[in-house]
């Protein structure tokens, strides 16, 4: 396929550039497509450009220019300065790639190797350190718990300060894995923090430098840093904001220092630059690339779709590079068609905000799906679900969706999830206010509505479900089986629970008590959240945390997302 019509002759661009200057917040030379496409573009972010509101900064990409650039809104609502091309954002998670890029550079220059143990560089972690890789590090397969969920297990939020020595305090202290190193893809940052911290011992010099040296001067990526110190100050720099309840904004920035997991600021333009380097080779050759972009393998034989700091997969038919990121106010993604010299980028500076959704939108303005052949001799798991992602939805009486309708648990995450009907349309609740609508590709097939990646939910027995499984392209497949929720516990039941349990990897107290038949969580003495029973010994916070008591009631283990099982003993 090719890429649809978008240029224009160089006198009828300069004309049109000429006539909507006055218009357009970023250069007039950044606008290389027609004024019906670029009316098409404005308008998938018509919500995001209103005044007094903060927003987003686009950049399409093709075949080594900016065809168009663009801001929506505000990059600092106090001096009413709008975004342009030349704004500067927190990437977020999007800067995982950069993260990734320094630690293979490394490899090349034979200062490390990929499969070097992390016992290597930081002898006291526990043993499993010896079986965990730099490789493992980079595609996040190494099953070390995630610090910032642990930081919020601690009872810190992201407005709170701690420093790099209590990340690795926190690190050394977890006395088990999520799971054996290569089993399975669980993202932590934990790993591409220690990344940052690999590149600090193995240079003598802080990751920050490092990059700022071997890849940012280079690539002439003059407003691009690893922003490791929270004071200093920044040009051009875009605030942060979160929306607040009375539909205004507030200020949401933070006072982390933390580099590796994320810390990138960078431009709509710098990142043109990035991605100019993946097709040259002037400063990073094709073996970097090929490095930077091979998926692996899990110990089981089955794929893992993450690479290093990058996500590879497969878009309408064409092969994609990506990565998303989120963080306090602020909101990345960026779409990279390598076979079509393509790429769109997205950086918002407002936490309600969708990057994947505005990129996808724009992507399908440009792009035409590849059909896929069921005659193809080649069907990779990347066309499969290219083409359950195509598959036409079909009408299924309610009274039949009704059926599936229930609550839905795991035992190997510890989560529980319903399967509800709104608006006679089957929805995923992950609890929280977090649903997702589905919609029936067969009698017992859905699929999401919304992500870019393909999720199915496949029920065992659409009559009399039983339980369902979870299909997630790149992460694996999950099972859940029906329960009947438990809704209210008697006083003396909520009594068994009451008491100070202690997490020796934490070093942090949790405290249960009954406060009017409803147990209550507090986290060393700070009042958290009220706790909700779900089946037997087996409680949640936010649909989110979930605590798993011993029979006994003496111990119970925590489960959060990023991180599984952490113990906590009653004292």
């Amino acid at each position: 396929m090719k890429i649809k019509s978008i240029f224009l002759s160089v006198f009828f661009v300069f004309a049109f550039a000429k006539a909507v200057s006055g218009q357009i917040k970023t250069f007039p030379t950044h606008n290389k497509i027609t004024p019906e496409l670029a009316a098409q573009v404005d308008a998938i972010f018509a919500d995001t450009d209103k005044p007094d509101h903060p927003g987003a900064a686009l950049g399409i990409f093709k075949d080594g220019e900016i065809i168009y650039a663009k801001g929506y809104g505000y990059a600092n609502l106090e001096y009413d300065i709008p975004i342009s091309s030349t704004s500067v954002f927190r990437i977020a998670s999007t800067s995982k790639q950069f993260t990734a890029a320094c630690i293979v550079l490394l490899a090349q220059q034979q200062k490390l190797s990929l499969d070097t143990t992390l016992d290597t560089f930081f002898p006291a972690f526990p043993n499993y350190a010896k079986t965990i890789t730099v490789r493992h590090l980079l595609n996040h397969t190494s099953g070390i718990r995630d610090y910032l969920t642990l930081a919020s297990l601690s009872g810190l939020g992201d407005e709170d300060f701690y420093t790099d020595q209590d990340v690795m305090k926190w690190l050394i202290h977890q006395e088990e894995l999520n799971f054996k190193p290569g089993d399975e893809h669980l993202y932590s940052n934990s790993g591409y923090w220690l990344l940052g911290q690999i590149v600090q011992k193995v240079t003598g010099t802080s990751m920050a430098d490092y990059a700022q040296k071997e890849i940012f001067k280079p690539l002439g990526m003059n407003n691009t840093h690893f922003h490791n110190d929270y004071t200093a100050i920044v040009k051009n720099r875009a605030s942060g904001y979160s929306p607040t309840q009375d539909g205004d904004f507030q200020i949401s920035m933070t006072t982390l220092n933390m580099i590796g997991d994320g810390g990138i600021f960078t431009t709509i333009e710098d990142l043109k630059k990035w991605d100019d380097a993946y097709y040259r080779s002037t400063v990073l050759t094709q073996d970097f690339w090929k490095t930077m972009t091979t998926t692996t393998i899990l110990n089981d034989g089955t794929t893992n779709e993450y690479a290093s700091g990058l996500e590879v997969g497969i878009y309408d038919g064409h092969k994609i590079i990506s990565h998303g990121g989120a963080f306090v106010g602020f909101r990345a993604q960026k779409f990279q068609f390598p076979d079509k010299h393509f790429t769109v980028v997205v950086l918002a500076n407002r936490g309600d905000a969708n990057p994947n959704d505005l990129a996808s939108k724009v992507t399908d303005l440009f792009l035409d799906p590849i059909e896929t052949s069921a005659s193809n001799e080649r069907i990779d798991t990347a066309t499969l679900t290219s083409a359950f992602a195509k598959a036409k939805p079909i009408k299924i009486p309610t009274t039949d969706l009704k059926k599936l309708e229930g609550s839905y648990w795991n035992a190997d995450s510890k989560t529980s999830r319903k399967l509800t009907l709104l608006n006679d349309t089957l929805s995923y609740d992950r609890g929280n206010g977090r649903i997702t609508k589905m919609e029936p590709i067969s009698k017992n097939t859905f699929r999401w509505i919304g992500p870019n990646i393909p999720i199915k939910l496949t029920i065992d027995n659409p009559n009399t479900p039983s339980g369902f499984t979870l299909e997630i392209p790149g992460q694996g497949i999950f099972n859940y089986q029906k329960y009947t929720p438990i809704t209210q516990l008697t006083s003396e039941q909520i009594q068994r629970y009451e008491g100070d349990y202690y997490s020796k990897e934490l070093d942090v107290t949790y405290t249960f008590k009954n406060e009017n038949n409803q147990l209550t969580l507090y986290v060393n003495g700070e009042n958290f959240s009220s706790v909700v029973p779900i089946k037997k010994n087996v409680f949640s916070v936010f649909g989110f945390i979930i605590f798993d008591f011993t029979e006994d009631q003496q111990a119970f283990r925590t489960s959060a997302g990023r991180v599984q099982n952490l113990r906590f003993v009653k004292k």
